[in-house]
């Protein structure tokens, strides 16, 4: 059993009560607790020493990439993080210098997003240190893009280069929350995520919510230099276009709208965003499914990003 196929065992049967606006199954959990124009946004992430980096990598790092990652979902609602809570489990051995270099990466990110950090909890983990982040927020009510909006016909669009993240990326990544708070307040978003297991892996959970298909485009994938060079440079390396769908920790924004306001979004995002690449990679189909074209044909798309217990 995989992650996908656990989660949706545990998720079949869980409590639910009449504030609860969306459940499982998106970037965050959507609550109304009665304020007049926002809605109330939950998430909850974890990273695990040897899953998600290792020993060796600067503690700083670790910890932005913690807070990081929880932004990142925030950004896939166009939501506003506004506090944090922190579960801290290490080894029985540590090192105080680590944990507060750690902590000090997480919190200038904290302070550079005004998300204030008011608390959590500390534990024994014997093997290996364990990262836990719970964070609240809000986003504007009617401006919430979700997975299951993507309709056919939409154009599939992806914010920055694909593939290459564990070069260094994936410990250093940017939140698009700016990006999505641009694109929710000037566009009808139709279908929103974020890009963590791979574009392979992460666009069939819009396709299923929203109950469609899509067509990617080989040569319009934007491929990072990092998978280039990873491809040159080792024979047995993934190719860069196979490496962009299936590698991962991206972060990058994954979303769709009406082919109308394709042109008019490419053009008009150049002025507030002129350094980040937008690429439009695809369409949504009315046949389910993924496919993918290139000079060959086209053919169903079988490979997928990371999946726990795979």
């Amino acid at each position: 059993m995989n992650e996908f196929e656990l989660i949706a065992r545990l998720t079949q049967s869980l409590p639910t009560n009449a504030n609860t606006v969306l459940g499982p199954g998106d970037d965050c959990a959507i609550v109304d607790l009665g304020l007049p124009d926002r809605w109330l946004l939950f998430k909850t992430d974890a990273i695990v020493e040897g899953i998600h980096f290792n020993a060796t990598a600067p503690p700083d790092k670790i910890g932005r990439k913690a807070l990081a990652r929880c932004l990142s979902d925030f950004a896939a609602m166009a939501g506003t993080p506004t506090h944090a809570l922190i579960t801290l489990a290490l080894p029985t051995h540590f090192k105080v210098d680590f944990i507060e270099a750690m902590y000090g990466g997480m919190n200038a990110l904290a302070a550079r997003h005004h998300v204030a950090v008011v608390g959590g909890e500390t534990t024994t983990n014997p093997e290996r240190l364990l990262l836990s982040l719970a964070v609240v927020g809000t986003v504007q009510k009617g401006h919430c893009p979700t997975r299951s909006g993507a309709k056919a016909g939409d154009a599939i669009f992806v914010t920055g280069e694909l593939g290459g993240s564990r070069s260094g990326k994936h410990l250093d990544f940017e939140p698009r929350l700016a990006e999505a708070a641009w694109l929710a307040d000037n566009f009808s978003v139709h279908a929103l995520m974020d890009i963590s297991d791979g574009l392979a892996g992460d666009l069939p959970h819009i396709l299923d919510a929203s109950r469609v298909g899509a067509e990617l485009l080989s040569d319009a994938i934007p491929v990072s230099r990092a998978a280039k060079l990873a491809a040159r440079a080792e024979p047995s390396a993934k190719p860069p276009v196979l490496a962009a769908l299936t590698d991962g920790e991206d972060f990058e924004l994954l979303f769709t709208v009406a082919s109308h306001d394709a042109v008019r979004l490419v053009d008009a995002w150049k002025n507030p965003f002129p350094e980040l690449r937008l690429s439009c990679v695809g369409k949504i189909t009315a046949q389910q499914g993924l496919t993918i074209r290139d000079k060959q044909g086209t053919r169903p798309l079988t490979e997928h990003g990371y999946v726990h217990f795979a």
